[in-house]
């Protein structure tokens, strides 16, 4: 999709710093990282969001993931990392991508920002769990 600009990095056009190009995924350095190391990795044919990835991307995919997850440790010395993708609300970029970030004890990042919650009893939760389940393909 030439609007797109994951799409265009992709196709080559545009200034990255590519740490993997192959024919599933481009992985890239974010341009305002967390912390050094923080890439996106993002597949080669637009997907705007997981549920949209073929079936037969999804293994191969998400292999990258875990192969490049393994790399942002070993290469920038992180004790861990955290990984995690967005679809829809707060997607930057209407491309599917996932984000590889380096973590460190005391690093500074403190988990997630938005307010947690308990189900008010089990019945609420087994009524969640059941339409989920419902939902299932």
């Amino acid at each position: 999709m030439s609007d797109c600009l994951f799409c265009r990095f992709a196709a080559g056009e545009g200034e990255i710093e590519v740490v993997l190009r192959d024919e599933v995924v481009l992985a890239f350095l974010d341009h305002r990282p967390l912390f050094p190391g923080h890439l996106l990795v993002v597949p080669v044919r637009h997907a705007a969001t997981l549920t949209e990835l073929p079936p037969e991307l999804t293994g191969p995919f998400f292999d990258r993931v875990r192969r490049l997850t393994a790399a942002v440790e070993r290469g920038t010395g992180a004790a861990g990392s955290f990984v995690a993708m967005n679809n829809r609300i707060s997607q930057s970029v209407p491309h599917l991508h996932v984000h590889v970030v380096p973590r460190n004890p005391k690093d500074g990042l403190r988990g997630f920002f938005w307010p947690r919650t308990r189900y008010a009893d089990r019945a609420a939760a087994e009524r969640v769990a059941a339409a989920v389940r419902a939902a299932l393909d």
